[in-house]
């Protein structure tokens, strides 16, 4: 059994949200449940009776009641319905606290701090769904954001979810043509950007790209800056809305549009892997259900509490955080390099506004390991009451490091999922024991299990992350996927009637802790952010040096760099300019995290007989994982060549 690096006592057991909420299904539906083992075997086991408590539990703010709780139960998205006849707002349940506790913090690389009170909050969302009702906005057209992270991207989300409109986003990282691929398939109405961005306090005028995703998605009607990094000027671009003068303006009156529970809230975009990102489209009600249970009763947040977690708005742990409003929870927001210009950076934000909840990536706990620094030593961190990590596979020595040089007593909150579920599938159990190298249980409501290649339950060793439920953050459909098939295809195509979620991971029989072993599929993941290899292809190959291409992702102290073949054409030579040139196209077409570590000139790509490129097998050859199944390769005589560049540098 792994090592135990943390325990809560009984006092802190006593005083978390998951005891309050086993107390309320003893009160209320006399349950009696001892344990979370107990608990999440009862939450799968009787599913509907466990979201119905949830939505009593958080007192869910809506204007009708729902006739049943599960229609057609025993299948999976888009064939069930969840919580039919129920009427409800996103938006106002997240705005439900009125008053002058703070609700966002701001503070960036070259402005701040500011902030903002839910009472604040509250007028300028209405405000702004006032305007927005005005340029037409109506209930399920789509609002995207081209955003950094600011107070105005969350004010977005709210207004326009307050509508019943439909939300994505996009951060300013994603170049033009990235953000294409995701904004152009939803068709958004009206787009919400900025005039210009900074990283590492260099500024960046962002208007071009704007103009060219304009250009692009002749859907937009309006554009919306807001005045980030300049001062307000009224009379300036006339051919675009001023945020500003649209969340001030005074209205009479508002109503949160009433919306039914299954009908759609976000659109989230995958990585892009085989193609154009695939957008997922989920739900109001199965979002907030499930970002209230994993917030409250997993990640132990309650009134008063102040968080932030280090993310983009292209990511889905940015709408996760933005639901902790329904608990009264202060947010704090940083835009910029979390590591510039030092290390300290996020830790003397921290220390000033005395967070409570802090939550980060794997490569970032990584990278500060490898400083050998220590912030236990250098900062007051007494108020920190919980570290959360996601993104990638945490390395022991991360394990060690977060109660050794951060805090010795701290609830370390663990969690893996995705952008499909916008949500935890394993997460931490704040009344359980932390185990080294473990996620301390599988997330309520979710029928996690491992999976042989055959299909069959494993325990204590390596498998598929399935799940054998429904659950009601499921992606409702997938966007103009008429048919079903691409959703189908997604999660449903390897085993029968149940949901493989594309990870390796071990179920320890007697602790119920997950170890995570990565991705089992070929999505790349350096520093945690996650990258379709599609998207890398798609400027590569345009280039007319480049016949072909593949790229995959090697670990390699502890992240994982990205290795790119390219196969030329004739005539043209491989140098260290073709090299410089590749790496410029992709840090300007798409973001500098597009470009790759290291690069190799190959004779030939390795292709399967019905045309795809063998990603996964090569990404094994250099992952020390040996090439099994060559009879699967349309041309299988060149695998001698990445073979030899992999001993070379696994030496």
């Amino acid at each position: 059994m792994n090592k135990v690096l943390w325990e809560p006592n009984h006092d802190y057991i006593k005083k978390t949200n998951l005891t309050n909420y086993m107390l309320f299904l003893q009160d209320n539906f006399s349950i009696n449940i001892n344990n979370y083992d107990e608990l999440w075997t009862w939450s799968v086991k009787e599913n509907k009776l466990f979201w119905k408590s949830l939505w009593d539990y958080f007192g869910i703010i809506h204007s009708n009641t729902y006739s049943t709780i599960l229609k057609n139960e025993n299948d999976f998205p888009p064939n069930n319905l969840w919580f039919e006849g129920a009427k409800l707002n996103f938006a106002e349940n997240l705005l439900r606290y009125n008053d002058d506790t703070i609700s966002f913090i701001f503070e960036s690389e070259l402005i701040g701090p500011k902030s903002i009170s839910y009472k604040e909050l509250n007028n300028k969302v209405r405000s702004l769904a006032v305007n927005l009702k005005k340029i037409g906005i109506k209930k399920g057209d789509r609002v995207s954001g081209y955003l950094p992270n600011l107070i105005e991207t969350a004010i977005s989300m709210l207004a326009t979810t307050a509508l019943g409109a439909i939300w994505s986003s996009c951060g300013t990282e994603l170049g033009s043509d990235a953000a294409a691929d995701r904004l152009g398939q939803v068709e958004p109405k009206c787009l919400i950007t900025v005039k210009s961005y900074s990283y590492k306090s260099i500024k960046f005028n962002h208007l071009p790209k704007v103009e060219k995703l304009r250009k692009q998605i002749n859907s937009i009607e309006n554009v919306i800056l807001v005045p980030y990094l300049e001062n307000y000027d009224n009379n300036s671009d006339s051919d675009y809305l001023n945020f500003e003068d649209l969340i001030n303006e005074k209205f009479e009156s508002f109503e949160f549009e009433q919306m039914n529970f299954s009908d759609p809230v976000y659109i989230m975009f995958s990585s892009g892997t085989t193609g154009k990102p695939k957008c997922m489209v989920q739900s109001i009600g199965g979002i907030l259900l499930n970002h209230m249970k994993e917030l409250s009763l997993n990640g132990n947040l309650q009134y008063g509490d102040s968080m932030i977690y280090l993310a983009s708005p292209s990511w889905m742990m940015w709408n996760w955080m933005m639901t902790s409003l329904s608990l009264g929870v202060t947010i704090l927001l940083y835009e910029g390099n979390p590591l510039y210009p030092d290390w300290k950076t996020i830790w003397n934000l921290l220390e000033k506004y005395k967070i409570s909840f802090f939550g980060c990536s794997a490569t970032y706990i990584h990278y500060l390991k490898n400083l050998e620094v220590s912030p236990i030593k250098e900062f007051n961190l007494e108020h920190l009451k919980q570290i959360s990590q996601t993104g990638s596979v945490l390395s022991d020595e991360g394990y060690d490091f977060i109660f050794e040089e951060i805090k010795k007593d701290v609830y370390f909150n663990s969690i893996s999922g995705g952008t499909d579920i916008n949500g935890c599938f394993a997460t931490g159990v704040p009344i359980l024991p932390l185990h080294k190298n473990e996620l301390q249980g599988r997330g309520l409501g979710m029928a996690v299990y491992s999976y042989d290649h055959n299909g069959n339950p494993v325990y204590d060793k390596n498998g598929e992350l399935v799940c054998t439920k429904p659950s009601p953050s499921m992606p409702i459909y997938f966007w103009k996927d008429s048919d079903g098939s691409k959703y189908h295809d997604a999660y449903f195509k390897y085993y029968a009637d149940t949901w493989r979620h594309g990870d390796y991971i071990k179920i320890n029989s007697k602790t119920n802790g997950i170890s995570f072993y990565g991705r089992s599929d070929s999505v790349l993941n350096p520093s945690g952010v996650r990258i379709g290899t599609s998207e890398i292809y798609n400027i590569v190959e345009e280039l007319p040096e480049i016949k072909d291409s593949l790229v995959i992702g090697q670990q390699h102290d502890n992240d994982q760099r990205i290795i790119l073949f390219v196969q030329l054409n004739d005539k043209f030579e491989f140098n260290e300019d073709l090299k410089l040139k590749i790496k410029n196209e992709l840090k300007n077409k798409a973001s500098p995290r597009h470009s790759p570590n290291l690069i190799y000139s190959i004779s030939d790509i390795p292709y399967t007989f019905s045309g795809k490129k063998v990603e996964s097998a090569i990404t094994n050859l250099f992952n020390n994982i040996e090439i099994t199944n060559l009879d699967a390769f349309r041309n299988p005589e060149c695998i001698s060549e990445f073979h030899n560049i992999s001993k070379e540098l696994l030496k």
